[in-house]
């Protein structure tokens, strides 16, 4: 008996030292802080980080990690990492104390193709240029551009109606200037635009005969005089079907697309940002950029990660520009997804164009280019063929009516998407998430001057009861909704571009150059949530979060270098952040 007892001491005993070998083992080769076995020494880095570290995984801080091939085979603490480090082989960046190490951010929706487009092919307005200085400035200096360069469109973005009023410039006016070549002059937000006769009578707006053509298209409205002639002004759907009369493989060509592409890349990495969501793929009605990325991508010169959407207008025949966003899917490569179709289900809320309930206090609605109906066929068949809707919607009535779409036509795992999203009612958050419908956020319209909320009561520019909201971000949180961050570049050019700009407004609701109090305070978040927003939740926007948007072993090392910490720094400069250095893949693309 005795014996026996002896011999069950000794097997615990042994156990015991086993057990206790094992953990000692553990301890000296460090913790990774995920389950993947890449987390073990499974080799030598290439490079190894220390300093802070957000990992935007469940707001995780680590000491360390280390790279191979591109990819983080390492991540937690310090001693861990060591031995991952071969003397003379392995990159070694202390960045202890100097500031936050991050993943790479993302921005939801922006327009980065038009703006850096009209750097080269058109003319900037800004929002300060009134009637005046546009028609005696402005346009003179671009047709005379256009004329030595043989163009064969006038292309221009930036006015804002409120500053060209109550003498908004007319086809006539226009005309006096350039009569010969088409004109288009978008506004601020991409809603409204301004053309002259040759552009209309080319849009079937104007009979060759200087008689009225088409006055009324569906989404949009035709602005016309006392006599019933067009204007010249173009609203919602009415604008973007005149923009698709313009030369636009001549105004946009694959070379431009190109070498727009490397402008785009060399300002994302300068501020952060390793992968966007375009908002218009197609907005010169061809698909050059599309060409342009995939071919920068398999020559290995595409550094960053490019969602494309195919835009589908409300005045086009539904199927036809189905399959043409079912074709756009050939340009697919490793690091561009042509995933999305882009729609526009209403306009903007202070712009009179939401689709809102109530209505607004002068008792109109605003204008919807799409019926609930038709959203949830199209929803029903992008879907079935691999790809997600991508909307812009703004006024709460608008919302719910997208929401009934995507739940009764959508499939929850295509991650259908609300864009910008200023008013929802309460009952449709918990609809998005029952059902996976993410929202890319406008938060960069979270801030106004002190006493906006007066004047658009005054106005009469919001539904009674909305004038002191703005877009909602912390419900979306609240209510486990996945919500990205979005800057809408280069609409409302007023509003930061750069993710840490957006992230001072989304945490304090104040722009710091305004003089302003924060607007719906209700609505901003926690720092840790804004970088959430700006990583982990865009990487799921854009369906590659098992790759890209956070650190963690076996996903791309895409991540910055800080220069301050902005979990830690005064919540008014966290605006002032910029990267030390951006990493794509492992490898520096970017330092300052």
């Amino acid at each position: 008996m005795k014996q026996t007892i002896r011999k069950r001491m000794m097997k615990m005993m042994s156990f015991i030292a086993v057990m206790a070998i094992i953990v000692t083992m553990g301890m000296l080769t460090g913790c990774s802080i995920n389950d993947n076995p890449q987390g073990s020494n499974s080799g030598k880095a290439d490079l190894v980080v220390y300093g802070k570290i957000f990992t935007s995984e469940s707001n995780q801080i680590v000491e360390a990690f280390a790279v191979k091939d591109g990819k983080y085979v390492y991540v937690g603490d310090k001693k861990g990492a060591e031995a991952y480090i071969e003397a003379g082989q392995t990159e070694v960046v202390d960045y202890t104390g100097k500031g936050l190490v991050m993943s790479g951010c993302g921005n939801g929706h922006s327009h980065y193709m038009l703006g850096y487009a009209l750097k080269t092919i058109g003319t900037i307005i800004t929002l300060q240029d009134n009637s005046e200085k546009l028609l005696k400035e402005i346009v003179p200096a671009a047709v005379k551009k256009a004329r030595a360069e043989g163009a064969t469109s006038i292309f221009a973005q930036g006015w804002r109606l409120q500053t060209l009023e109550p003498n908004v410039p007319t086809r006539e006016d226009l005309d006096a200037i350039c009569s010969d070549i088409p004109i288009y002059l978008l506004d601020e937000e991409c809603h409204k635009a301004l053309a002259n006769t040759i552009l209309l009578k080319k849009a079937g707006i104007i009979k060759e005969d200087g008689t009225a053509g088409r006055t009324e298209l569906r989404g949009g409205e035709i602005v016309t005089d006392a006599n019933g002639m067009p204007t010249g002004l173009l609203k919602e759907q009415a604008q973007t079907y005149v923009r698709s009369f313009l030369d636009n493989d001549n105004l946009y060509t694959l070379d431009r697309a190109t070498s727009n592409l490397a402008e785009i890349e060399q300002y994302m990495h300068s501020v952060g940002y390793t992968m966007y969501c375009e908002g218009w793929g197609n907005y010169f009605v061809n698909t050059n950029y599309y060409q342009a990325a995939q071919e920068l991508d398999k020559a290995g010169k595409l550094n960053f990660v490019l969602a494309l959407p195919y835009e589908i207008e409300s005045w086009m025949d539904m199927d036809e520009a189905l399959a043409r966003a079912v074709d756009a899917k050939k340009f697919e490569s490793t690091r561009v997804i042509p995933k999305w179709i882009k729609l526009l289900f209403d306009g903007g809320v202070e712009a009179g164009t939401g689709i809102v309930d109530p209505l607004y206090p002068d008792g109109h609605q605003g204008i919807a280019n799409w019926t609930e109906a038709e959203v949830t066929e199209l929803t029903r068949k992008a879907n079935a063929q691999g790809l997600t809707i991508h909307i812009h919607v703004m006024g709460n009535k608008g919302v719910n009516q997208v929401v009934n779409a995507f739940v009764n036509g959508g499939q929850d795992e295509m991650r259908n998407t609300l864009v910008h999203v200023r008013n929802v009612d309460e009952a449709d958050y918990k609809r998005m998430a029952e059902h996976n419908i993410y929202v890319t956020s406008g938060v960069t319209w979270h801030h106004a001057q002190t006493g906006l909320a007066d004047i658009l009561r005054e106005r009469g520019m919001t539904p009674i009861g909305q004038e002191d909201k703005s877009y909602p971000f912390k419900s979306f949180f609240d209510n486990n909704i996945p919500v990205t961050i979005h800057s809408d570049y280069p609409a409302l050019s007023g509003s930061p571009d750069d993710p840490f700009g957006i992230m001072e407004i989304a945490v304090t609701g104040v722009l710091w150059s305004e003089n302003g109090t924060p607007w719906w305070p209700e609505e901003l978040v926690t720092r840790e949530q804004a970088l959430t927003a700006l990583t982990i939740n865009c990487a799921k926007q854009m369906f590659i979060e098992d790759e890209r948007g956070s650190i963690k072993t076996g996903k791309y090392a895409d991540f910055l270098l800080l220069n301050q910490d902005v979990l830690t720094c005064p919540v008014n400069q966290i605006h002032s952040t910029k990267p030390a250095a951006t990493y794509f893949e492992g490898k520096k693309v970017f330092s300052m």
